[in-house]
């Protein structure tokens, strides 16, 4: 495989900067930037096409990420001195590999759902850490799908990726235009599938220890700090709550959502 050797900060290199800290740029050029073994075994497994492989010394490699080159010998290849590649590195022992890659986009039209679905909607996400943890308690509960509503935090972010380890890359996560687009699907799926709209909010009127949730459902977790919206609360079923016995009256949003999307896993497991 050829290897394409940046000794200055080009223009090349300027992209894959771009890449790691321009929302705008990711959005521009579909690509993502990626950092850390987890989230790069993540990206491959899910087919996500690379589109540059980043090393400093070909020769310090592991048997793991030389055999990574090979597999993708049609991907570029970029060697660059360590004092560039560390700079675009967040950790301060840097991996031996970076990557960009495509970006695989959905939306309502194209999704492809099973006949029961398992859909977790997040109102206005605004923490890096929050999302990429919700979104491994996602791929580790089986939902099918993740709705952004909202304006929030880019999820193909490179801190977003971190924090999820990879689970981005393993779940359809799709941007909802506009809260009549998701109104609209949602009378659709409750037409097809009988699906049921569970809000989430610590005054919830409903104990999620006495509502059964079960698939096929939409669990809809509110921002951080201002919770669900009133338009989003309006096309719940129910607004459900964990029930606490501490003196802190609410949980942060992604040990929240953990707690729900188990009880729909676990209600499952206990159905079949």
């Amino acid at each position: 495989m050829p290897v394409i050797h940046i000794t200055n900060e080009n223009d090349e290199y300027q992209i894959i900067q771009a890449l790691k800290t321009s929302r705008e740029k990711r959005s521009k050029l579909h690509e993502v930037f990626i950092e850390g073994i987890e989230a790069f075994k993540q990206a491959l497994a899910a087919h996500i096409r690379l589109t540059r492989i980043i090393i400093y010394n070909y020769d310090a490699l592991s048997d793991w990420a030389k055999n990574v080159i090979r597999e993708n010998e049609s991907v570029p290849l970029l060697e660059m001195p360590f004092s560039m590649y560390k700079a675009l590195c967040d950790r301060e022992e840097p991996v031996e590999l970076i990557a960009t890659a495509g970006k695989k986009e959905y939306s309502l039209e194209t999704l492809s759902l099973p006949p029961k679905p398992f859909v977790l909607i997040f109102d206005r996400p605004s923490d890096y850490g929050n999302f990429g943890s919700i979104i491994r308690s996602a791929d580790a509960f089986g939902v099918d799908a993740v709705f952004v509503v909202g304006h929030g935090i880019d999820w193909y972010d490179p801190k977003a990726v971190r924090a999820s380890l990879g689970a981005v890359f393993r779940k359809p996560v799709l941007q909802i235009q506009s809260m009549n687009e998701l109104q609209e699907w949602l009378c659709r799926q409750k037409e097809e599938s009988g699906m049921v709209v569970a809000g989430t909010d610590s005054a919830g009127s409903v104990s999620v220890s006495q509502r059964r949730l079960v698939k096929p459902v939409s669990v809809i977790l509110g921002n951080e700090a201002k919770g669900m919206s009133v338009a989003l609360k309006t096309l719940c079923d129910e607004i459900i709550s964990i029930p606490m016995c501490g003196d802190v009256n609410s949980l942060n949003v992604a040990c929240a959502g953990t707690v729900f999307l188990w009880e729909v896993f676990r209600n499952g497991i206990t159905a079949e």
